[in-house]
């Protein structure tokens, strides 16, 4: 079941006020609810539509929109979303956390030039995850 929290904006400011609906299973806040839309947290961070964000968690697009409507786990997503998560919370703490969804679809040398979409697709995460490493421990790579 979700839980609802109100973030109200502050009065000096026009903007719209935020909900963030917690969804069982999945890291993080959940979905984030401003006016009539919603997104899961992880994909607003981002700043990816579904299809591109549906590729980096390995569901479909139909998947996400189906939690980002009714606000419940959904079984196929709850483990690619929590590593992709909790990855992108490692990433945070070496680079810009605004620059990962750009990084995500763009070549990468330290990747033979393949996106980390793609290396996430080929069922190799965890050459992100020796990046992240290598990036925290100051090794060179």
């Amino acid at each position: 079941m979700a839980t609802k929290t109100r973030i109200v904006a502050s009065p000096r400011k026009a903007k719209p006020a935020i909900t963030v609906v917690r969804v069982n299973g999945l890291q993080g806040k959940g979905l984030i609810q401003l006016g009539k839309e919603s997104r899961l947290e992880l994909r607003d961070l981002l700043q990816m539509p579904r299809v591109v964000f549906g590729r980096v968690v390995n569901v479909s697009e139909r998947t996400i929109a189906k939690v980002e409507a009714e606000a419940e786990q959904v079984e196929k997503l709850r483990r690619p979303y929590n590593e992709v998560y909790r990855l992108c919370e490692a990433l945070s703490e070496v680079v810009d956390p605004d620059s990962l969804g750009g990084w995500f679809v763009a070549p990468n040398d330290a990747f033979d030039g393949l996106k980390p979409i793609e290396v996430i697709e080929r069922g190799e995460i965890d050459r992100l995850w020796e990046m992240v490493f290598r990036l925290r421990s100051g090794m060179p790579g």
